[in-house]
Formats: structure tokens, sequence, C-alpha cells
């Protein structure tokens, strides 16, 4: 059984900058994660960029992997693919922690960026489309772990994932 947790639509849920705590000290501790790699191995920014990504989407597969059964069910909530057959919530955190270890090894570099547009372009339209019929949920991007509501901060990030490797690619 799922703990993710539904509410009934509250007015001004996701408006507060404090219910964001935990997705912000996550951004925060990567970049510095990843700005300390550059200080101490050199590189520019396109390390920099590797490094923050790379930790970053381990981190969240951790998130995931903490309760995989739980992020299923409150993935295939908004995912149009989980909608559609639950393994895609199963193998989900796996693709995520598998492109996280990519970009900290700088492996095959291109298909990374691909692989990162295709599967964050695809999570943004799910999330587009929930966020349109009024979905309230606790998003399981962060696992179970954290509470933090699927908003439009959810699909920023998806976006944001996007952008990166479009800049990566095209650097």
């Amino acid at each position: 059984m799922s703990h993710q947790a539904i509410h009934s639509r509250v007015e001004g849920r996701g408006s507060r900058l404090s219910e964001y705590w935990p997705l912000a000290a996550l951004l925060g501790v990567s970049a510095l994660a990843a700005g300390a790699i550059v200080a101490g191995f050199g590189g520019g920014v396109r390390t920099f960029m590797h490094a923050y990504m790379g930790l970053f989407l381990s981190v969240f597969a951790l998130l995931k992997l903490f309760d995989l059964e739980g992020f299923k069910d409150g993935f295939a909530m908004y995912d149009l693919a989980a909608r559609r057959t639950s393994a895609w919530g199963y193998v989900y955190p796996f693709v995520e922690l598998a492109l996280g270890l990519a970009y900290l090894a700088f492996f095959l570099p291109a298909l990374t960026y691909l692989v990162t547009i295709l599967v964050f372009s695809f999570g943004a339209v799910g999330v587009v489309l929930a966020l349109r019929r009024g979905l309230d949920i606790d998003c399981p991007c962060m696992g179970n772990i954290l509470s933090v509501p699927l908003s439009t901060v959810t699909l920023t990030e998806d976006l944001g994932m996007v952008a990166m490797a479009l800049m990566l690619l095209v650097m």
C-alpha cells in the first residue's frame, strides 16, 4: 500500500516557499558539492554541470529507492508511461541513477544528454497534464521521505534538466 499523500484541493498549497525547503536544500547541496569538485579537480562550466546533474540525479534516485513501491504508486498518478505500465515506475529510479552516474563519469556524454532530454521532456508533459487536472499530491520526485507538492516547481525541475542537457549538447 502506498504512503503517497493525496490532498483535497487546499487553497494556497504549494504557494509557500517553506514547502519547498527539501528541494532547495537538495539544489543547494548539489551546487556546493559540484563547486567543490570543480575547485578540487579543476574544470569549468561543463565539469560543474556534469557534477551538479550527476549529484542531483543520484540523490533524487536514492530518495525514490527508499520506498520504491510508494514511488511507483505516486508516479502512476501523473506520469504518462507509469500510468500505462507499473514497470516504468519501478525502472525510472534506476534510469535516473544511471543518468546521474553517467554524468559523474562523463560516460557517453552525447547519449546521456539525449536520454536526459527524452526522459525529462516526456516527464514534463505528464506534470503539465496533472497540474491542468488539478492533481494535488506530494511529488513522488522526492520519494516518500520528503513532502513537496507536485507543482510548477516540479515542472521547472524537469525543464531545467532538459535545458542543462541541451546546453551541454551544444557546448
